[in-house]
């Protein structure tokens, strides 16, 4: 028999809220929702979803932008639009 254990977490009533309200809607109480989360973290020996910088890009993504702007300061190289700077860094 497996025996239980508890978690205690400190968040902000605001994020709580909006987080009981989705989960509300997909039919998941609190509990549930970090079981299954801590769950997909076993699985899958690490954060099961790609973590996103403020900007909404992949630390990796990030980080090739800035590497590209830097490159592109010094040379001169220019894009005509995001499209065209993700095409050249192959994201």
């Amino acid at each position: 028999m497996n025996s239980q254990e508890t978690i205690q977490i400190r968040i902000d009533a605001k994020t709580k809220k909006a987080a009981r309200k989705t989960l509300d809607e997909l039919g998941l109480d609190m509990s549930s929702a970090v079981k299954l989360f801590l769950t997909n973290v076993v699985n899958r020996k690490g954060i099961p979803f790609d973590l996103r910088t403020e900007n909404g890009f992949t630390l990796a993504q990030e980080q090739a932008l800035i590497a590209e702007t830097e490159v592109a300061k010094k040379t001169g190289k220019s894009f005509s639009d995001l499209d065209e700077l993700f095409s050249d860094l192959k994201l």
